[in-house]
């Protein structure tokens, strides 16, 4: 069995995070100080070292000043559009 964080539909959630991240001007270091957690763990959510869960995937967009439910919409787009949607 495939790792989630292996799959097509978890390395489009990791591009969305990683672009979102990169445009709003933050860092790895920026985002992490946000969360109150070390730089570690914005890598490895970005190099899909680290699974990430709903809480989490929503305070990880609220310290990118993002609301989660426009990312999420991002991404089942972007399923749909790759055809890896249900």
């Amino acid at each position: 069995m495939t790792k989630s964080t292996h799959t097509p539909e978890y390395q489009l959630l990791v591009e969305i995070l990683t672009d979102t991240r990169r445009k709003a001007g933050l860092t790895q270091q920026q985002v992490a100080d946000r969360l109150g957690k070390p730089q570690s763990y914005v890598a490895k959510a970005e190099g899909s070292e680290r699974r990430l869960d709903v809480v989490e995937f929503a305070k990880l967009s609220a310290a990118m000043d993002q609301d989660p439910t426009v990312l999420l919409q991002l991404l089942l787009a972007r399923m749909e559009e790759q055809g890896v949607f249900l």
